[in-house]
């Protein structure tokens, strides 16, 4: 598989914890993923605190997480979402405020650098302008490895511009002209959260970008109002591995729950091995026993209608409560994560998962 592989923590909710995403990086090590990216929208400090001092305790665990990515050969990366920076000048106080936060990334030792302007005000007549100075000259002094750059409009899906304003005429076409080319750019496909991906879509978005997209894949990810009452379990579907060589890299955006989402990330990998064999039924089984235990694995398969179709507010007060004895005994498991993925499950079933409109306007 010659597709550059990973995970990017890139969800709206509570961020993943320091262990848990050290144990992240021993599972892509173990099953052959590139790479990790740090991106929760759930850290202030790299996004709407941008600006503010990132704490010691924070800059330490970004170095321990690159020191482990290095060790297993995994490529670690930091998702900077400079909060509508481009909405002022790019003045001498801007740039140093950025400048900290670059040399914060250079001295943990950061291999990938995001700079992520998704989710902010988009109807300017000079965006790509504004953005691409912001760009270009961060790249300039990251000494990351690969740049990746997510725009306002990283997606042909309309409730962009619902969301965010009308996109300016010509905005990615100038984005494909004028950003650097050691720049790759950030696309979710022809939806925010795509189904599937055609060859045909993506050389059409490598021509208008200049460059083979890297693709932002919004499954399983479970994080807003609505989604966070489901739990994305299926395999992946509707990405043939030929299209990884229409693209720089495929990233996965996870769900909340960090080993249930180690799951549906082993079938994608699967379908990319396996080409037109790849058959997602058997894909699950396996991937879900190599997370789990094989009697979690089957039970996991029962149950995905329930947690993908029903989702959470239409289960009555005893369904939830005859789901949540039937996977308590797997808290007790040693064996893989088992005990792990049945904690997540039994919280959601809790709502302790709750992803509410306050908190992406906090965040």
């Amino acid at each position: 598989m010659n597709t550059e592989l990973g995970i990017i923590e890139g969800f709206y909710g509570e961020p993943w914890g320091p262990a848990a995403r050290l144990r992240l990086i021993d599972f892509l090590k173990e099953h052959g993923f590139s790479f990790y990216i740090y991106a929760p929208k759930g850290d202030p400090y790299l996004r709407k605190k941008w600006r503010e001092p990132m704490p010691a305790a924070r800059e330490r665990e970004l170095a321990e997480l690159a020191t482990a990515g290095r060790r297993a050969g995994i490529k670690f990366g930091v998702g900077l979402s400079p909060y509508e920076m481009y909405l002022s000048p790019f003045d001498a106080a801007n740039k140093e405020l950025l400048q900290a936060r670059i040399e914060l990334f250079n001295r943990a030792g950061v291999d990938q650098l995001c700079l992520l302007m998704d989710d902010m005000k988009g109807d300017l007549s000079n965006l790509a302008e504004r953005q691409m100075e912001i760009v270009n000259w961060a790249a300039g002094l990251s000494t990351a490895e690969q740049i990746v750059f997510c725009p306002t409009y990283y997606s042909c899906d309309p409730v962009l511009e619902k969301l965010f304003g009308k996109m300016p005429e010509g905005y990615l076409e100038q984005l494909g002209r004028g950003l650097d080319k050691k720049v790759s750019v950030f696309w979710t496909g022809e939806l925010v959260c795509s189904k599937s991906y055609s060859a045909e879509h993506l050389a059409g978005v490598a021509a208008t970008l200049g460059r083979k997209p890297f693709l932002w894949d919004n499954y399983p990810v479970n994080d807003g109002p609505r989604m966070c009452k489901f739990l994305h379990l299926r395999p992946f579907t509707g990405r043939p591995a030929a299209m990884g060589a229409r693209l720089a890299g495929h990233a996965v955006n996870p769900m909340n729950q960090v080993t249930l989402s180690k799951i549906s990330a082993l079938t994608l990998k699967a379908s990319y091995e396996n080409g037109p064999a790849y058959d997602p039924d058997k894909a699950f089984l396996e991937a879900a026993a190599a997370v789990t235990c094989a009697e979690m694995a089957a039970r996991l398969a029962a149950d995905t209608p329930t947690f993908m179709d029903k989702g959470l507010d239409a289960l009555s007060e005893a369904e939830k409560t005859a789901l949540k004895t039937a996977y308590a005994p797997f808290l007790a498991s040693e064996e893989g994560e088992t005990a792990s993925a049945a904690r997540e499950i039994i919280d959601w079933l809790d709502g302790r998962y709750t992803v509410t409109k306050d908190l992406f306007l906090i965040q």
